[in-house]
């Protein structure tokens, strides 16, 4: 199946379609925000019959009900429904006139229902109009009306899809059919034929793809905005790929059958069907008890049910494996056809689109096994429903509608009242809703009376309005042996108020996720001994939040089987699980569980569809367990790949908490107001390693280390923010106390501000990372701590959470890599004092190693020089290159070796040699590792974020350069010099820190603080004079340029063109230092350190640096119209040099228009207001960030 051009079809016909419709529309002077009254006669000069003045008439009272907009998208939708259902009919044979519609017998978009004109047979066919209209040679008029005429046609055989047309739907039909660009030729031409040959699953794909723009338009929209009702079949509809059906299905529905009639023949076409595990004794015999009562079942005894039907595709299996325990039971196919639609098969949608679908699907499915299935009279019709509510019958007329309907009988009067006030807003809770039982058969024995009695006016009302609901009402309030959907996935947080309301106040232990009340809803609605097959999301396996949740389902139901399938298995962006209950507590019963990565699945040689490419699949997590093992594991996780090692761990292990104090920190509530990188502010204002908060307010600093978590880094970093927490956090606080009337609700743990610990990210991109805090932070929601009260439990459990032990035990109790504090807390620990003081002294050096690493960038506040001065050995930079790498490589490997002997000591401790090994992959080292090229780079170590190459490394000391020549750093004295406060020049004596802390940016040299000359200077104190043409040419090499450029040509261009976007990224789009810049051709670019800005810095930016450059360009200008007046050659080269010079003159000119009024504005900036707020101040002179 070509899904990629049915999705295209899809998208594509929807926008075509509606644009159609909106087109027809205005050829009756209806648009959107214009309609010409209903009772005009003549539109745009044309006559209308009375029909189409009914239509019209028809269509505007709808719009006025439902507005414009969603009747055009409701038209547009029937019409495409029935373009793909017909053309599945067609292309099956299974129109009764056995004439193509679309397409000719050979396939080409040539309607061969146009040439068989003449000798169609059709209900409702006037043949007089079909002459005349082919008479006149009107192609397009003629198949308008063969098509709807067949439409209508249809509707005698499938009237839950085809209702006949006579209204504003046949007024709106777009033109131009038969056009080579219409919808109908794309239907036709783009989707091979192949792929509607009894593939019902085809409507299925349709459907979720002609949602894709719907969906995404709601998941778009601010998050502030709930999902209403309309909006819940688009944002929610997934189809189930085929394997995962069958698994479903085969393990529920095909498992019910066996165990009462096992049959080997069947079982073997069940690809997916895993045999029942191996029980106890005292197990099996309550089984065999089981079994003997299923052997009583008969094949039209088992009522299955989809509540969530979408389109039909797993109860189209459902057929198909019903059919097959009718003909093993010795039915006819075709009988069984008719039976299944009688006794076995149920579906109810919140969406009367999906419905249709649904329903065409199951009668295509019928057709498919018995051929004459759509011509016989007494051919049942399914029993799927669009779920309505009752709502109408609350109002004055509809409660004299219902007193006509109980006609004074008592009994009547409280079934039929149930049922309503049960129903009440059941199109806000679909499925969910719950619906007493009542006695059903008096109520359609009222119904047979109106029928039957000469129907009136309010008869036939509630025959069309009552009946159904009804219908409904015993669907949902009845028992099934077998339930199987893919449920709506939505978070709470999605949910509409009404909706929300009624998830809390009826399921409470499911409440976070619709999937989840859907599991707890039709648990409920099994019958003893069945099977409820769902596929959802995998967080009820394990977050918190479902604790009680799970609590119920281990100790009520039984967990059948359940396959656990990775991200994007089911092509979607998180992990997904099947999971089949059974109405039935049986301790000691054995489920079978198996797991599905994505790289298991393929694309199936015949069908093109995804699958695994066996299964089980070897070699992944299998198992067969008791649910009884989970209750010894924290928050009882569905973790069923735990060994016995690791329940004997939760079982007999300390838990983290015991010793380890967990905590989550604060939410500012206000980000952007409170929090600053730390290279932002006045770093005078900065309070590092405070022991607690009454030193840390006494000191009257305003900004404190703050963890705000961060990305994956081991031991010790992640060390870039900090928060304005002056005077104990007041402004903080008192935000936080006006928002929730206490601050204590955001502002938390605040006993253990400031204290060592150890931390971790709630939020993983992959594995989980802890790192050692000293003394002096305060921490975030994201950054949760560890705090404890002796330093030897701390580095023992330090030691263990960065070990693959560790990873493997919250890999069972948090797969979703969300780390709660509650997951942490419950890690076991088995404390071994003979590896006590090993374990210390590895921890010890791991925390130095990744401190040293953390502090050789200049965006640690502990950074003291550029490491390539540190590692000087000679008067050549590439030598203190190669004596850098290896220092840096040693290290990397050392931090390598310390953590696989970790590993090593702890699945020893842990008993846990035959499951895990102590190898760490080089891509989960978290310190730098150096390499020549990026051509040199291997393969275990890519993705790695510490990857740093030889260019990284020049690039790191030119900007350590620039920092010394603006007074960031100096070469008087290690770490940071200057960061805010009173600017010393005193304290730069070896390299002299710019005056005015502006370096101007050329192309040539043009001023005396020239970027190269100070470069040549700052070489020369480094490293020697003697050595620093060798020295550009070392860091020239690694940079960009042209292969005629010389070393300080490309060094020059790096500074004009690269360094501030790398700058820029570097310090996270927060530069600190700025580049004026007058535009896209570079004629004035000059660096400015933000922290020695003044009120005048811009004007003597202007005076000293931008009409110094004017001056020069002009000069060299005159100079070159001199040489062409005098040139005998060279004239182009030389004019061509001069067309650029004046371009850059009149880029300088108006740049300085902009610059003047800066100049003259005398701007002061805040440091605390850091570079976000300062930077805007002057965004239309400076590089865009």
């Amino acid at each position: 199946m070509n899904k990629t051009a049915i999705k295209n079809f899809a998208i594509w016909a929807r926008q075509e379609l509606i644009a159609s419709v909106k087109k027809r529309a205005k050829e009756y002077e209806i648009e959107k925000d214009n309609i010409k009254p209903a009772i005009e006669a003549t539109i745009q000069g044309k006559l209308l019959s009375l029909e189409e003045k009914r239509q019209r008439q028809i269509l505007i009272e709808k719009i006025e009900k439902d507005g414009f907009d969603e009747t055009v998208e409701e038209v547009a939708y029937t019409w495409f429904n029935r373009f793909v259902a017909i053309r599945f009919m067609e292309v099956n044979g299974y129109l009764p006139s056995h004439i193509r519609v679309f397409s000719s017998e050979n396939g080409d978009f040539s309607p061969e229902i146009l040439t068989e004109c003449l000798n169609i047979d059709m209900n409702g066919l006037d043949q007089t109009k079909v002459l005349e209209l082919y008479q006149a040679a009107d192609k397009e008029a003629l198949f308008r009306y063969l098509f709807i005429t067949q439409c209508n046609a249809l509707s005698d055989i499938l009237p839950g899809m085809f209702e006949e047309i006579s209204d504003y739907t046949e007024l709106l039909l777009p033109t131009g059919l038969l056009k080579d660009e219409s919808v109908l030729h794309s239907l036709v031409v783009d989707i091979p034929e192949e792929d509607f040959k009894e593939q019902v699953q085809i409507i299925g794909w349709m459907y979720q793809y002609y949602n894709t723009e719907p969906k995404d338009e709601v998941f778009s929209r601010p998050k502030s905005k709930k999902i209403n009702k309309e909006d819940i079949p688009a944002v929610t509809q997934l189809f189930t790929p085929d394997w995962i059906v069958k698994y479903m299905v085969e393990n529920s529905l095909g498992r019910l059958w066996l165990e009462g009639h096992p049959n080997e023949s069947i079982q073997e076409n069940w690809r997916y069907y895993i045999a029942e595990a191996e029980q106890e004794p005292q197990v099996e015999e309550k089984l065999k008890e089981i079994r003997k009562e299923y052997e009583l079942i008969e094949p039209v005894d088992i009522k299955c049910i989809d509540p969530s039907i979408g389109s039909g595709h797993i109860t189209c299996y459902l057929f198909d494996v019903l059919i097959q325990i009718y003909e093993s039971y010795g039915y006819r196919s075709r009988d069984a056809a008719k039976l299944i639609i009688e006794n076995n098969i149920y579906g109810l949608d919140i969406d009367e689109r999906a419905r249709q679908l649904a329903y065409f699907s199951v009668m295509m499915k019928a057709r498919q096994y018995d051929r004459r299935f759509l011509s016989r009279k007494d051919s049942p019709q399914p029993k799927i429903y669009a779920i309505d509510e009752s709502n109408l019958f609350i109002t004055e007329n509809g409660k004299y509608a219902l007193d006509y309907f109980i006609d004074g009988r008592p009994e009547l009067s409280e079934a039929i009242h149930s049922i309503v006030n049960d129903m009440i807003d059941a199109k806000e809770y679909g499925s969910i809703i719950d619906v007493k039982q009542v006695d059903f058969k008096i109520l359609y024995d009222r119904f047979d009376e109106l029928i039957n009695g000469n129907p009136d006016m309010y008869s036939m009302f509630l025959i069309e309005s009552l009946l159904p609901l009804v219908k409904q009402a015993e669907i949902l309030s009845q028992k099934y042996d077998v339930v199987v959907t893919n449920p709506p996935y939505m978070g709470g947080s999605g949910m509409n108020k009404k909706l929300s309301k009624y998830v809390k106040d009826n399921y409470k232990d499911s409440k976070s996720d619709l999937f989840a009340v859907f599991i707890e809803k039709w648990n409920d609605m099994i019958k003893p001994y069945g099977f409820n097959a769902m596929v959802t999301m995998q967080s009820w396996m394990f977050l918190s939040s479902y604790e009680k949740f799970r609590k119920k389902v281990i100790e009520n139901m039984t967990i059948s089987n359940l396959m656990h399938m990775d991200n994007m298995v089911m092509r979607i962006a998180f992990g997904t699980a099947v999971t089949v209950f059974r109405n039935m507590r049986l301790d000691g019963f054995k489920g079978t569980y198996n797991h599905i990565k994505l790289e298991d699945i393929i694309e199936d040689e015949r069908t093109k569809e995804d699958r695994p490419k066996e299964f089980p699949v070897q070699g992944n997590r299998f198992a067969k367990i008791s649910t009884e093992n989970f209750k010894n594991i924290p928050g009882m996780s569905i973790a069923y790949w735990a060994s016995d090692s690791i329940l004997d761990a939760f079982e007999h292990g300390v838990i983290l908490k015991t010793e380890g104090d967990t905590r989550q920190g604060m939410a500012t509530s206000d980000n952007n107001r409170f929090l600053r990188l730390w290279q932002e502010v006045d770093f005078n204002k900065t309070g590092i390693g405070f022991q607690n908060s009454n030193v840390a307010k006494e000191s009257k600093k305003k900004w404190f280390p703050y963890n705000k978590g961060g990305e994956f880094r081991k031991w010790y970093g992640n060390i870039d923010y900090l928060i304005n927490y002056e005077n104990d956090g007041k402004e903080v606080k008192d935000l936080a106390a006006h928002k929730y009337k206490s601050y204590t609700r955001t502002i938390k743990s605040i006993s253990e501000y400031y204290k060592k610990c150890l931390s971790w990210s709630k939020i993983s991109s992959g594995s989980i990372a802890f790192r050692f805090y000293p003394e002096g932070f305060i921490f975030d929601v994201a950054g949760c701590c560890i705090f404890y009260k002796k330093d030897e439990y701390m580095l023992y459990d330090f030691a263990l959470l960065n070990s693959n032990v560790s990873k493997y035990i919250f890999s069972m109790i948090s797969p979703t890599l969300n780390y709660e504090t509650g997951h942490i807390a419950s890690l076991p620990v088995i404390r071994n004092n003979s590896n006590k003081y090993n374990i210390s002294e590895i921890i010890f050096q791991n925390i130095s190693l990744a401190m040293s690493d953390w502090d050789m960038h200049e965006t640690s506040w502990d950074f003291e020089k550029s490491p390539l001065l540190a590692n000087k050995q000679d008067g050549l930079l590439s030598s203190a290159y190669e004596s850098y790498k290896e220092e840096i490589n040693t290290r990397f490997a050392t931090l390598k070796a310390n953590e696989e002997e970790l590993n090593r000591i702890f699945i020893e401790i842990y008993g846990l040699e035959d499951e895990l090994t102590p190898e760490v992959s080089d891509k989960d080292i978290t310190v730098s590792k150096i390499f020549d090229n990026k051509k040199d780079i291997y393969e275990e170590i890519k993705g790695n974020k510490y990857i740093l190459t030889k260019e990284d490394v020049i690039k790191n000391f030119l900007s350590y350069f620039i920092g010394c020549s603006l007074g960031r750093y100096s070469l008087d004295e290690d770490g940071l010099i200057y960061a805010g406060g009173e600017f010393d020049p005193n304290k730069y004596t070896k390299f002299p820190a710019d005056e005015d802390g502006i370096i101007p940016f050329t192309d040539k040299e043009y001023f005396e603080d020239d970027v190269l000359v100070r470069l040549r200077n700052f070489l020369k104190i480094t490293f020697g004079e003697e050595t620093v043409n060798e020295n550009l040419d070392f860091i020239a090499s690694v940079l960009k340029g042209k292969a005629s450029d010389n070393s300080t040509e490309k060094i020059r261009a790096y500074f004009m063109n690269d360094f501030y976007k790398e700058h820029v990224k570097k310090y996270k789009k927060r530069p600190i230092y700025w580049l004026a810049d007058s535009g896209k051709l570079g004629s004035s670019r000059n660096l400015i350190y933000m922290h020695r800005y003044q009120k005048d810095t811009i004007a003597r930016l202007r005076i000293r640096y931008l009409f110094e450059i004017q001056d020069r360009y002009k000069q060299e200008l005159e100079h070159l119209e001199k040489q062409i007046e005098s040139a005998s050659s060279d004239k182009v080269t030389y004019q061509k040099q001069a067309n650029r010079l004046k371009k850059l003159i009149l880029e300088t000119e108006k740049y300085e228009e902009k610059v003047q009024h800066f100049a003259d504005a005398s701007l002061a900036i805040d440091l605390d207001d850091g570079v976000k707020e300062n930077y805007a101040k002057f965004k239309d002179i400076l590089a865009k960030i």
